[in-house]
């Protein structure tokens, strides 16, 4: 059947299931949703439940939109008549071409009103069709601009989602019959991040889909490129869409590079995973330009990607090719993280990719979820997967925390914690704000260099995402504690020197793993004074500078600006990690449901997971793998 034919079938279901005097104008494909076009949207908004029932019967994704618009100025008075002054409303734009008006507010949750009640009267007053997103409390660079772009490049985008969405819901071949479908099949193939940390890439292929789970770079740089040119994956151009996990840069790098060689398809993530990613992908290109290294696209590419981008909360399942079906669920990891759960064909096979996840609860998140509709197949990361790889628990990593900035305060040094600005930077500010609020540790400022504040502004953008006692911290109680007085941004050469000859405080900069950014300057000015501390709270990877002096090297060669002694303190400090640890992942293995008949350790250093995969083995009894790079699994 083709696409016009279809498109008109599923209009005469809308017709026969839509109250009579609903006038349903058109129907077209945008993206994953069934946009339906009517002249009547007041009319769709007093049938609260019509919505639910349509998605349901149809299995679609379902969004009304206004056929004739009432006029902006009038619409914009009635919204705010609707909507009370509480709700903090500090903009609203009218697109004509998708008849959406985006209505930007400090509460969201009141402009939508208990139940919805409140958005429906606005479509009832109004008709266009609302859309409504937070204001940041802080406000980020990223989100603003982000926003802008896709409102400015609204007309090519609505083309885009068109055009995906025809291909999504396109005819298979040999449809409904049996002989020719017999030959059924779904493979993984491996791409990058098999018996190593980064570069993570897989390829899920059905004879007539492909899609990639993430596309990142290594973290020490060196071979740090995804496989995207064997046969598998090659054209980009073939691949349905693109799965982004999260947003840290091992998983999300190298998303432009794609454009750049031919994909034009969409990328899915949620909504903090896509902003975020933006930030870290600009100061990636940044870092390497500084660094004078060639850099593998230009703020193009990151432009393209964001145009292409379509985001989904967790627990919405959603068509992203013919055979399909994608649900977000969260990772636990950081901010938007997700695992990612494949439905394919028609209840063929099941397949999750947990990217980097965290089973247990955090200062910022709740664990990660582990209950599946159905599951046949687990990819899981196996970072901390060794048989001595257990974590401290959470409250004695921040008693180790507080005593060792509390010893360096005291002694007049200088705490230097260097933090990926995505995760544990965020988890490490709540710890020292809680510390210094009740006198745990000594009121000193707490600096923050790199993209940390601007990470921590996108945090605020969406709470939502955060675990329920921070949640009904910010919105119960009225307290945002990432406002907290005692951090300042470092926004200036001058401010970061001043720093470095100021009084003791705390500094959390990135990168990480002191593979680049703030941090080495910092080390080259304090690293010999041995009043000052380095703390890790991070995984280091193998060819890291973070990885050596961890390791104990005291002197460390640094290219161009020479070698650094270290004589500072050197503390580690684990629990503060968003992955799982041994304990946790096995944990996760033995109260997963349903569970899976095969499991695939991926996303560690080769003893990690080759020992992971051997103890689910023996303790659970599941098939279990430790796949290298560049090999293909026939799941079905």
């Amino acid at each position: 059947m083709q696409i016009e034919e279809r498109l008109k079938e599923l209009k005469e279901k809308i017709n026969t299931k839509v109250p009579r005097g609903i006038n349903v104008t058109q129907v077209e494909f945008e993206g994953p949703e069934l946009v339906i076009y009517t002249d009547d949207p007041k009319r769709f908004a007093d049938e609260a439940d019509l919505i639910k029932i349509l998605a349901r019967d149809l299995r679609k994704r379902i969004v009304v939109r206004p056929t004739i618009l009432e006029d902006p100025e009038k619409a914009y008075n009635e919204i705010k008549s609707v909507v009370p002054e509480t709700a903090g409303i500090t903009d609203i734009f009218f697109d004509a071409d998708t008849g959406e008006v985006l209505i930007e507010a400090e509460k969201p949750g009141v402009v939508i009103g208990k139940n919805g009640t409140t958005l429906r009267d606005i479509t009832k007053h109004i008709g266009w069709t609302p859309k409504v997103v937070r204001t940041p409390p802080i406000e980020s660079t990223t989100v603003k601009q982000v926003r802008q772009y896709l409102r400015s490049s609204n007309e090519e985008r609505k083309q885009f989602l068109r055009t995906i969405g025809r291909r999504i819901h396109r005819d298979l071949p040999g449809k409904g019959d049996e002989t020719a479908r017999k030959d059924q099949w779904v493979r993984v193939t491996t791409l990058g991040c098999c018996r190593e940390v980064g570069r993570a890439a897989f390829l899920l292929s059905t004879p007539d889909s492909k899609v990639l789970i993430d596309c990142g770079e290594k973290p020490d740089n060196a071979g740090g490129t995804p496989y995207l040119y064997v046969p598998e994956i090659y054209p980009l151009s073939g691949l349905d869409a693109v799965v982004l996990t999260h947003a840290h840069l091992d998983h999300c790098a190298l998303i432009p590079l794609l454009y750049k060689y031919g994909y034009e398809g969409p990328v899915y993530a949620t909504p903090p995973t896509r902003d975020l990613s933006v930030m870290l992908q600009l100061d990636y290109l940044d870092v390497i330009n500084k660094e004078g290294r060639k850099v593998p696209y230009s703020s193009n590419e990151v432009r393209t990607y964001i145009r292409h981008s379509i985001t989904l909360n967790y627990g919405s399942v959603t068509d992203i090719a013919p055979d399909i079906k994608l649900t977000f669920h969260n990772a636990g990891h950081i901010l938007g993280s997700a695992i990612a759960h494949f439905h394919l064909g028609d209840g063929m096979y099941n397949i999750a990719f947990t990217g980097d996840f965290n089973y247990a609860k955090s200062r910022l998140f709740n664990p990660a979820i582990n209950q599946f509709p159905r599951l046949e197949a687990l990819f899981m990361e196996s970072t901390y997967g060794g048989s001595n790889d257990f974590q401290q628990p959470r409250m004695d990593a921040e008693a180790r925390l507080y005593e060792t900035v509390n010893s360096v305060i005291q002694r007049g040094g200088k705490v230097i914690i260097p933090a990926f600005s995505v995760g544990r930077s965020q988890e490490v500010m709540l710890a020292l704000e809680e510390g210094m609020r009740t006198g745990k540790i000594p009121k000193v400022k707490i600096y923050l260099d790199g993209m940390i504040r601007e990470a921590t502004a996108i945090h605020t953008t969406y709470p939502e995402y955060l675990n329920t006692e921070l949640r009904n911290l910010i919105f119960r109680e009225g307290m945002n504690p990432f406002l907290a007085e005692c951090f300042q941004q470092v926004d200036s050469q001058e401010l970061r020197e001043s720093v470095i000859a100021g009084d003791p405080c705390v500094i959390i900069t990135t990168s990480g793993m002191l593979n680049g950014g703030p941090v080495m300057e910092y080390l080259l000015n304090l690293a010999q004074d041995e009043k000052n501390a380095l703390i890790f709270v991070g995984y280091q990877a193998d060819g890291t500078y973070g990885r050596r002096i961890q390791k104990g090297w005291r002197e460390v060669p640094m290219g161009r600006k020479g070698t650094i002694t270290i004589n500072l303190e050197i503390v580690t400090v684990d629990g503060f990690s968003g992955h799982s640890d041994r304990r946790q992942l096995m944990n996760y293995i033995g109260q997963i449901s349903p569970r899976p008949e095969k499991i695939f350790c991926i996303h560690g250093d080769e003893n990690n997971t080759i020992d992971l995969a051997s103890s689910i083995y023996k303790r659970y009894h599941i098939e279990t793998h430790s796949p290298m790079n560049l090999e293909t699994y026939r799941m079905v």
